[in-house]
């Protein structure tokens, strides 16, 4: 009787694992199906389920295309220069264009990008630079440590300069390596830190 318990619990243990990404993915599709058609969409004779979705990535795409675009970044740059000079909409317009990595530099909010050395010898961290060194800090560096996919969550470190390693990357780059999770790559190969050789 045991057995046959055992036999129907792992069973059953093993349809729920095998189903939870398909029902995680169908929920997700479900509930943004449903916030992008719910405005308007649904009243429309010719709405099937998921067009909302269909025409969100349509929409996104002619956007990408177009200000990749000579005439398109002209333009960006355009409505780029109003917004920044609007008064109260400007300064969150400008906070959310550092929040994704654009406006690096001594004005933004991410000054640049380090790798950060931990305990283990081949274990080092993207890092982005909030403060120099000052008296402020006791002669540290504010270093934050965003949490992939979610770059706008992580922690915030005072290390010494020793601890970082300088790296070419943009502050737009390293916020599109954390948000996929590792899955897009600024170049080639990913300028990692170049590893002394281990003593025997």
């Amino acid at each position: 009787m045991d057995r046959i318990r055992r036999h129907i619990t792992n069973c059953l243990v093993a349809g729920v694992v095998a189903l939870l990404p398909l029902g995680g993915l169908l929920m997700t599709v479900y509930y943004f199906e449903n916030q992008v058609a719910g405005v308007w969409l649904k009243d429309q004779g010719f709405y099937f389920f998921g067009l909302g979705l269909i025409l969100a990535t349509l929409t996104l795409y002619l956007i990408g295309l177009i200000v990749s675009s000579l005439l398109g970044r002209w333009l960006f740059r355009k409505l780029d220069a109003i917004l920044d000079h609007m008064p109260v909409l400007g300064t969150l317009y400008q906070t959310l264009k550092q929040l994704v990595g654009y406006g690096e530099g001594p004005q933004g909010l991410f000054k640049r990008v380090v790798w950060v050395t931990r305990d283990e010898a081949s274990r080092f961290e993207l890092g982005l630079v909030t403060m120099e060194a000052s008296p402020a800090t006791s002669g540290r560096v504010a270093v934050f440590l965003p949490a992939g996919p979610t770059p706008t969550t992580g922690l915030l470190l005072y290390l010494d300069e020793s601890r970082l390693i300088p790296t070419s990357m943009s502050i737009h780059e390293a916020l599109q390596v954390i948000v996929s999770l590792g899955c897009f790559a600024p170049s080639k190969t990913l300028p990692l830190p170049i590893q002394p050789p281990v003593e025997v």
